[in-house]
C-alpha cells in the first residue's frame, strides 16, 4: 500500500500488500471508465498515477480466464494470513481486522519520486526490477537490487564508525524518517546495541540539544497558544486511528530537570520502542509534548530553544489545558486509546493519575513501569537470595513519583501473598528523602504521596545512618542524585549482608547513584546489582559480573500490547503484578548463575508477547476486556498482532 498527499491504494500484485483473509471476487470496470485521480487537498494526481492505474486495470483483464463469458472479468483474490486481535491494519501492512470491499480503480498509489522521500513504503535500493517498473522508479535508483538483511548489515556498519553516542543518535532518527521499516529491522535485530542509543542514557543528552539538533516534528506540540484549538490540532496528524499516546510537559526529563518543549525526545523514543519491542504498529503511535513554559533559564537564554519563552504555567491555567487535551483526545480516538503519562514533575503526576485513571485508560510508566519492572528483579533477586518478599526490609533514597510507585507495587504484592492489609505490609518499606528519614513527627510537612510512607520512628538524617538502624536487606535507588551510594553505604549493606541486593535506577547514566564497578568492588563481589541504564560488565578478583538493567522498556511495551488487543477500558494495579511476574519467569538459571535478575534484551519481543498475554488474561478476569470473545492461546495471540517491520 503506498500513499500520495494523503491517498492510498492498494494494489496487491505490485507491493505485496495482503488482502482479505476470505476470497472476494472483484469485477474489473469496462474499458470506457474514466478515472478522475484527486489527492485529499483536492489536487490532481500526477499523470503517471492514472497511466499506472490503466495498465493495472488492463492487467486484471488481460490475465483473466479466456473463458469468462464476459468482457467485464473477475479477479480471484488468494487467501492470506490475517493479523487477529482487533489491532488496526492501518497501512493494510498485514490483513484488515474486517472484510472490505476493495475498487482499487478508484484509489491511486504513490510512484516515482514522491514514493522515494516516503519513510512508510520506500525500501531503497531494496525495491525489486518489477516494482522499479511498476512505480516509475527506473533511473532514480542505482542499478543494483539489495536484500533487507544486507541492509541492515550496512546500517550497523555504518553506525559503529560513530564515536560519540549523540552521532548514533541522530543518525537512527534520520533512518527513521528516510526508511522506517529498515529502522525497525534494525533496532529488533540489534536491540542490545541500540536500546541505549535510541533511549536511556543518549535520549537524554539528545533532549537537551533538542533545540540544535531539531531537524523536522515527529510528533505534536501543544501549547498554551492552542488552548480552546486543541481537537483541531489533534486533527491536523495526519493518521486516524491512534491506539497509544505518549505525553510528557517536559518538566521533569530522566533525572535532567525542566527541558521544557525539548522533552519531546522521550515520547518518540517510548514510541519506537512501543512498535519495536511490542510491536504496536507504528502508524498507530502518537509522541505529544504539552508546552506549557519552562522555568530552565538556560533554555529561555538560549537563542536555538524550540519551546515558548515563558516561565511555565501552574494551577487553573496548566489544569484547564491538560483537561482540555484528555477530553480532546478521547472525544478524537475513543475510549480505548492508551495515554501514557511520561516525566511529569511529581506535584502533577500523581494528580493527573488519579484525575484521569477512573475516566481514561492512562498509564503513568515513572510510576507504575518503574514500579513493575523494579518488583519483577526483586521477584527474580529472591532466588539468590532466599526468602519471601515480605521476610526482607526496604530502604528507598528518593520519594519521588518512583521511589512511591515502587514502594506501593511491592506493598501490593506483599499484601496479595500473605493476606495481610496493605497498610501492615507498608511497615516494612521505609523511604529517605532530601530532609532525611520519612517519620511520622514529619506528616504535617510531607507532601500527600509521601505521607502512607511516614512510619513510627527517630528521625534519621543521612542514607548511612538509616542504613545503619534500619538494617535493610535491599537498597533502592530512585533519587535522580548520582553518586549518593557511597563507598561506605555500600560497605554498610555488605556488612548486614551476605548478599545486599543494591539497585541504582536513576537516569541517565550521570545520574545513577553508584555505578556496577562501584557496587561489586565495594561489596567484594557479593552484590546483587542492577542499574536503570547500562553497565558493562565488571571483572573483579578474576571473576566477571553482568549487571542487569531495570530498565522499563522490559514491561511498558507488552504492557501497552496486553491492554490494546485486549480492548481494556481501565488500567488496574492487578495487571503491574502480572506483568511483574510474567517478567520474572523470564530469567532463566543461567541468568541467575550470572547473578542477572533480568533476561536478555535479544528475546525482548517473546517477553513482551508473555506479559501482554498475562495483562489480557487479567484484563478479562477483572471484566475490564471489551474485544469479545476471548482467545484461547493468548501468547499467540498477541504473537500475531504484533507489528513486522519486514519489507512487502
Amino acid at each position: 500500500m503506498f500513499s500520495l498527499y494523503g491517498c492510498t491504494f492498494l494494489n496487491n500484485t505490485l507491493s505485496g500488500v495482503s488482502t482479505q483473509s476470505s476470497q472476494r471476487k472483484i469485477s474489473a470496470p469496462p474499458p470506457s471508465v474514466v478515472v478522475a485521480s484527486v489527492s485529499s487537498n483536492g489536487r490532481p494526481v500526477d499523470r503517471n498515477v492514472s497511466i499506472l492505474m490503466e495498465s493495472t486495470l488492463k492487467g486484471m483483464r488481460d490475465n483473466a480466464p479466456s473463458s469468462s463469458p464476459s468482457q467485464s472479468q473477475v479477479t480471484e483474490i488468494e487467501p492470506a494470513s490475517t493479523v487477529g486481535g482487533g489491532v488496526e491494519d492501518v497501512y493494510g501492512e498485514d490483513t484488515a481486522t474486517e472484510d472490505q470491499y476493495i475498487t482499487p480503480w478508484t484509489l491511486t498509489v504513490a510512484s516515482g519520486y514522491p514514493l522515494l522521500r516516503d519513510p512508510h513504503y520506500n525500501k531503497g535500493l531494496a525495491f525489486t526490477v518489477k516494482e522499479r517498473d511498476a512505480h516509475f522508479l527506473r533511473g532514480l535508483l542505482p542499478p543494483v537490487v539489495v536484500s533487507q538483511e544486507l541492509q541492515v548489515k550496512k546500517m550497523m556498519a555504518n553506525m559503529r564508525q560513530y564515536q560519540v553516542p549523540l552521532q548514533r543518535y541522530m543518525a537512527m532518527m534520520d533512518l527513521q524518517e528516510r526508511n522506517e521499516r529498515l529502522f525497525y529491522k534494525l533496532l529488533i535485530e540489534n536491540v542490545e546495541e541500540l536500546l541505549p542509543v535510541v533511549y536511556t542514557p543518549t535520549v537524554g543528552e539528545a533532549c537537551q540539544k533538542y533545540g540544535s539538533i531539531f531537524r523536522q516534528p515527529q510528533g505534536l506540540f501543544i501549547s498554551l497558544k492552542e488552548k480552546g484549538r486543541i481537537l483541531e490540532v489533534l486533527r491536523n496528524w495526519p493518521e486516524k486511528k491512534i491506539q497509544v499516546i505518549v505525553v510528557t510537559d517536559g518538566e521533569r526529563i530522566l533525572g535532567l530537570g525542566d527541558l521544557g518543549c525539548q522533552g519531546m525526545g522521550i515520547p518518540v523514543g517510548k514510541l519506537s520502542l512501543y512498535s519495536a519491542l511490542g510491536g504496536i504498529r507504528p502508524s498507530a503511535c502518537l509522541p505529544v509534548t504539552i508546552d506549557v513554559g519552562t522555568n530552565n533559564e538556560q533554555l529561555l537564554n538560549d537563542e536555538f530553544y524550540i519551546g515558548l519563552r515563558r516561565r511555565r504555567a501552574t494551577g487553573q491555567e496548566y489544569a484547564e489545558l491538560l483537561d482540555e487535551f484528555m477530553n480532546a483526545v478521547k472525544q478524537n480516538y475513543g475510549e480505548k486509546v492508551l495515554i501514557q503519562f511520561e516525566d511529569f514533575a511529581n506535584h502533577n503526576a500523581f494528580d493527573l493519575l488519579a484525575k484521569y485513571g477512573t475516566t481514561h485508560l492512562v498509564f503513568n510508566d515513572d510510576i507504575q513501569g518503574t514500579a513493575s519492572v523494579v518488583l519483577s528483579g526483586l521477584i527474580t533477586a529472591l532466588n539468590l537470595v532466599g526468602g519471601t518478599l515480605s521476610d526482607h526490609r526496604f530502604l528507598f533514597l528518593g520519594a519521588g513519583e518512583a521511589g512511591t510507585g515502587i514502594a506501593e507495587l511491592i506493598a501490593l504484592e506483599i499484601s496479595k501473598q500473605t493476606n495481610v492489609p496493605v497498610e501492615e505490609a507498608r511497615k516494612k518499606i521505609f523511604l529517605v528523602d532530601s530532609k532525611g528519614l520519612i517519620v511520622k513527627s514529619r506528616v504535617e510537612t510531607l507532601q500527600h504521596f509521601k505521607r502512607p510512607w511516614a512510619h513510627e520512628h527517630e528521625p534519621v538524617r543521612t542514607l548511612l545512618d538509616a542504613v545503619k538502624v534500619i538494617k535493610p536487606t535491599i537498597l533502592i535507588g530512585s533519587s535522580g542524585a548520582g553518586r549518593t551510594f557511597t563507598k561506605e553505604v555500600v560497605e554498610a549493606m555488605s556488612a548486614l549482608n551476605e548478599k545486599p541486593v543494591i539497585l541504582a535506577l536513576s537516569n541517565p547514566t550521570s545520574q545513577s547513584e553508584c555505578t556496577a564497578e562501584e557496587a561489586y568492588t565495594w561489596s567484594e563481589g557479593r552484590a546483587i546489582f542492577a542499574s536503570g541504564s547500562p553497565f558493562s560488565p565488571v571483572e573483579y578478583n578474576g571473576k566477571f559480573y553482568a549487571s542487569g538493567q531495570a530498565n522499563n522498556a522490559y514491561i511498558f511495551p507488552g504492557f501497552g500490547l496486553g491492554l490494546i488487543i485486549s480492548g481494556a477500558i481501565r488500567v488496574h494495579d492487578d495487571m503491574l503484578l502480572a506483568a511483574s511476574e510474567a517478567l520474572a519467569e523470564q530469567v532463566s538459571q543461567e541468568n541467575l548463575d550470572k547473578g542477572l535478575i533480568y533476561p536478555p534484551f535479544s528475546n525482548i519481543r517473546k517477553i513482551s508477547a508473555q506479559i501482554a498475554a498475562r495483562v489480557v488474561a487479567k484484563a478479562y478476569e477483572l471484566g475490564l476486556a471489551t474485544r469479545l470473545p476471548q482467545p484461547e492461546n493468548l501468547e499467540k495471540y498477541a504473537e500475531s498482532c504484533m507489528y513486522s517491520p519486514n519489507y512487502r
